[in-house]
């Protein structure tokens, strides 16, 4: 299910080494080198923490980790941004990457100076998983929010889910476009619905695949974290667990038919967080939560790293936010084992976090944002 083409299996690392960002949020112009270990990012709320971690998320998804259109990242009075970033890959090889957005929708991505003909194809290159207060909505808002959390995961996995899953969505939207019309022959129906099944039925079943083997290594963070005090689970939830979706679609065509849109299918998938058997956002406490969303997170970390050979770029935004020191230096800790990847961390307390990660590792690089701009604190 997760492979990889064969040049990026290796146990070479990932990391970014340059990166170049220009009219991106609140930053102007700024270029800055990395450590390929531990970067630290300090400064106050509002200073450009997260506009940061975002551009290097950008550069590997092409879009925003917070779900945002395009037309709020750009910087005040601009109509396009650019970010580009030079990459230590596992194959051994430097390789550069460029985006850029203009306010006209056109999005431009390239590699080596190469345009991509198919943006698709870039995601899953740079791996990487983010981490940030906003993942609170993973339980406290609607199914849309774990579907695109597994959709960004699967999709950096494995190239055919996201292809199945995009012309699902294309089909989706020309079946709703002819029920919202009032289109009623029966049998261009049908093939709709033919077609939509012949993408849905692997959707959903890698959802299912992806669910069962993230479970038990987001248990094993969670008890990690909560010393075994609660039993967490993910459940998977679909109309496919039914029937066919054209067997489906057959059968609720006339109420589709009245509301205007397709009411079946894996649109409506969802991931049902729970902590003893009950949902984790109506008996969870904050504490609780929080203490959730991180497991689930560092279990991605851990099923990408164990899928490609490698480990992925991983961004930590404000994770004092969630958990105290004490147990953030412990994950801390099992990420940065023997297979040490590139980690990002901010933080608004700049002791800290340098206490922190200094007990960590040496190899570390400091840097302090202010009013978007970003300055090397030297190394410690």
């Amino acid at each position: 299910m997760y492979t990889q083409p064969s040049s990026l299996q290796t146990n070479n690392s990932l990391f970014l080494r340059r990166i170049i960002i220009q009219n991106f949020r609140n930053i102007e112009l700024q270029e800055l080198e990395f450590s390929p270990n531990v970067n630290c990012i300090s400064g106050n709320n509002g200073e450009g923490k997260t506009n940061l971690m975002d551009a290097v998320y950008y550069l590997s998804m092409t879009k925003s980790a917070f779900g945002a259109s395009d037309k709020f990242n750009f910087r005040y009075t601009q109509d396009s941004f650019a970010i580009s970033g030079t990459y230590a890959m596992p194959s051994g090889i430097e390789s550069r990457f460029s985006i850029s957005v203009s306010s006209d929708g056109s999005k431009v991505l390239k590699r080596d100076d190469k345009t991509c003909q198919k943006i698709s194809d870039h995601i899953g290159l740079l791996p990487v998983v983010m981490v940030s207060p906003s993942d609170i909505s993973l339980v406290s808002e609607s199914g849309e929010e774990r579907r695109r959390f597994v959709n960004s995961v699967i999709s950096q996995l494995d190239r055919n889910y996201l292809s199945n899953l995009q012309q699902y969505n294309r089909l989706l939207l020309q079946r709703n476009k002819l029920l919202k019309e009032g289109f009623a022959d029966p049998s261009l129906l049908d093939t709709f619905d033919e077609r939509l099944d012949a993408f849905a039925e692997p959707v959903s079943r890698t959802r299912r695949e992806f669910t069962d083997s993230i479970k038990p290594v987001v248990r094993e963070y969670y008890s990690r974290l909560s010393g075994g005090m609660e039993e967490v689970d993910i459940e998977y939830r679909s109309d496919l667990q039914k029937d066919s979706l054209k067997n489906i679609l057959s059968a609720t065509r006339d109420r589709d038919r009245a509301l205007k849109f397709t009411g079946s299918g894996i649109q409506r998938d969802d991931f049902v967080f729970t902590m003893n058997g009950y949902p984790i956002r109506k008996c969870g406490s904050q504490g609780q939560q929080k203490s959730f969303l991180v497991a689930l997170k560092f279990a991605q970390y851990e099923i990408m790293k164990s899928s490609y050979g490698f480990a992925p770029v991983m961004l930590l935004d404000d994770l004092f936010d969630k958990l105290d020191m004490e147990r953030v230096g412990h994950l801390l800790k099992m990420v940065s084992g023997n297979d040490f990847g590139q980690i990002f961390i901010s933080d608004s307390n700049k002791v800290r976090l340098s206490s922190l990660v200094d007990s960590i590792t040496e190899d570390r690089s400091y840097f302090v944002a202010e009013g978007g701009a970003f300055r090397k604190d030297g190394e410690r």
